[in-house]
């Protein structure tokens, strides 16, 4: 275990405490059991050792990752008994997705030291998990996106904004320094590079890629115990949708060209979906209660557009991805059968550019035009950057 204590010295020390993400004012720290899921790189590594290096004691805590090599030859429970026995109180695990039968170590943990707080991290395919232990009774989840607009404009720039609620920013209510900056230029900069925390770092593109391929190569066929030739599948499966999003799927089509299995290709948009490299828009035929069939596929947010894209991706395909990854962070987003793009709630949006009419929504109440490279709404006409500032 003592090397365990080092490496989490280390990774302390490392740890910038300059900007915490806005959820980490959200989690209840004090839990017994405490679970933050996200995709791969969005920041639950960091959001962790902040709040140790901020909240904790650090003579009782550790924080350890799953696929260190202690794991070869211990357990997490042996590990968590040895612990809590020498004095320890809070222990944090990092990417447990990546250790097998976790949830049943984690209940054992659970019910055997009561004394002992356990939080830990992982890919959002955790909620895809059957059989093992059954850890919703007991366990405190909550999920981190990659950073908004707002995020990125104080992590990059410096510019500290509030967050805005979706009714301030569809009564125009929007703070903003007009004097000193841009929102169209900064924007821009931010659907190219600023939804993941590394972008201040040198060769943003080559790190994501790897995280791209982290994710398909061993996250994902891991998790879902898939072949290699199903692996390799779900890699030009993901090629293929980051070629045509948005796109309406053709499972069948899918499937021949993949030459798998039709059922198989919803799993791995699921499991791609869940993974945090696509959003499955749905439409709105049973309500949201029950959502319906998958009406578009798009890819998570543009970042990803312009790392996979053989070419330029196209501006309308960057403006209706961005709006749906932050509102999805608002409520539930579906197609709307009405008209218009997207719904939400009882609102219906449709998304353009600085042209677009109002045709699509014009017999629709309670609907607005979401207009890029505008910086002022007026009436139901609103900008699409400042929907970036809804957390």
């Amino acid at each position: 275990m003592e090397s365990l204590i080092r490496t989490f010295r280390m990774r302390l020390e490392e740890s910038p405490t300059h900007y915490v993400r806005l959820l980490h004012e959200q989690i209840s720290w004090g839990s017994r059991l405490v679970a933050i899921l996200g995709a791969r790189g969005v920041g639950k590594s960091t959001l962790v050792l902040q709040h140790i290096k901020l909240h904790e004691d650090i003579n009782t805590t550790l924080y350890v990752t799953a696929d260190d090599i202690y794991f070869s030859t211990h357990t997490l429970v042996e590990l968590a008994a040895q612990f809590y026995q020498e004095g320890g109180k809070a222990l944090y695990i990092d990417e447990i997705h990546k250790y097998k039968n976790w949830s049943t170590e984690i209940k054992n943990i659970y019910d055997t030291y009561s004394g002992l707080r356990v939080g830990y991290t992982g890919s959002s395919i955790l909620n895809l998990e059957k059989g093992g232990a059954d850890l919703s009774r007991r366990k405190l989840e909550y999920r981190l996106p990659g950073l908004s607009f707002r995020e990125f404009l104080m992590i990059g720039k410096g510019i500290d904004l509030p967050v805005h609620s979706l009714e301030q920013i569809l009564a125009g209510k929007i703070e903003f320094p007009y004097k000193e900056h841009r929102p169209i230029a900064l924007f821009k900069e931010y659907l190219r590079e600023g939804y993941y925390p590394y972008f201040l770092e040198n060769g943003y593109y080559l790190r994501l890629k790897s995280v791209i391929n982290q994710v398909v190569e061993n996250d994902i066929p891991k998790f879902g115990e898939m072949t290699v030739s199903t692996a390799q599948k779900l890699k030009k499966l993901l090629y293929i949708i980051a070629q045509s999003v948005p796109f309406k799927p053709n499972y069948s089509k899918l499937a021949r060209d993949l030459d798998m299995n039709r059922n198989m290709v919803a799993d791995l948009m699921i499991y791609l979906d869940k993974a945090g490299l696509i959003n499955l828009l749905r439409d709105d035929t049973y309500g949201i209660a029950s959502l319906g069939k998958v009406d578009k596929v798009y890819l998570n947010n543009t970042n990803l557009a312009y790392a996979i894209s053989d070419s330029t991706p196209d501006v309308g395909n960057l403006r209706e991805t961005v709006f749906f990854s932050l509102m999805s962070q608002v409520g539930e987003i579906t197609s709307s059968s009405a008209g218009g793009d997207f719904r939400v709630g009882d609102r219906v949006f449709e998304v353009g550019g600085q042209n677009k009419k109002q045709s699509q929504i014009k017999n629709i109440p309670n609907s607005f035009v979401v207009k890029d490279a505008i910086e002022h709404g007026y009436r139901n006409v609103i900008p699409l950057w400042a929907f970036g500032l809804i957390y």
